[in-house]
C-alpha cells in the first residue's frame, strides 16, 4: 500500500507543478519552488511585518551599506504568489537608495512576476507595503540615533 500511496502523491505533486508552471509562467514557478532572498535577517537595519487582507503575513528586512540597500530578505506564511512577490520585492530593493525604494510599486512587482493570477495581485501590494514599512522603520531609527 505504501508504494501505491507514494506513486499517487508523486503524480498529484507533478500535476500541481505542471499546472502552476502553465498558469504562472516559468520564472514565477521557479521563484516559488526556490525563492531567492527567503529567510530571516537578524542583523537588519529595518524590518517590518504586515498581514494582508487575505490573512497572509509578510516580513521584509533590509540591511543598508552606506546609503543603499546591501541586502534584503523576506519571509511569508502565505501562498505561492506571496512567495513570488516577496522574493521579487526583496530582490528589487537591493542596490537602491531610500528614495528609490519608495518608487517600487505593486505594479512593478506584478510586471516582473509575469503571470500571477488576478485574484492574487494583492500579494504584490502586500510585499511592497511591507517593503515600504521596513524602510520607514529604518528611517525612524536612523533619525532617533542622530
Amino acid at each position: 500500500m505504501g508504494d501505491d500511496l507514494d506513486r499517487i502523491i508523486e503524480a498529484m505533486q507533478n500535476t500541481i507543478n505542471e499546472d502552476t508552471r502553465a498558469a504562472w509562467g516559468e520564472e514565477a514557478y521557479e521563484r516559488w519552488v526556490n525563492p531567492p532572498n527567503m529567510g530571516s535577517m537578524p542583523d537588519a537595519d529595518g524590518t517590518a511585518e504586515l498581514r494582508g487582507t487575505c490573512g497572509d503575513s509578510m516580513v521584509i528586512s533590509l540591511r543598508f551599506d552606506g546609503d543603499r540597500v546591501g541586502a534584503a530578505s523576506f519571509e511569508t506564511d502565505g501562498c505561492g504568489p506571496s512567495v513570488v512577490c516577496g522574493s521579487l520585492a526583496a530582490e528589487m530593493a537591493v542596490g537602491k537608495t531610500a528614495e528609490e525604494l519608495f518608487d517600487i510599486s505593486g505594479e512593478m512587482v506584478l510586471a516582473r512576476a509575469g503571470q500571477i493570477p488576478q485574484d492574487h495581485h494583492h500579494c504584490a501590494f502586500l510585499a511592497v507595503s511591507t517593503l515600504h514599512e521596513a524602510l520607514g522603520r529604518y528611517m525612524r531609527l536612523a533619525l532617533e540615533k542622530k
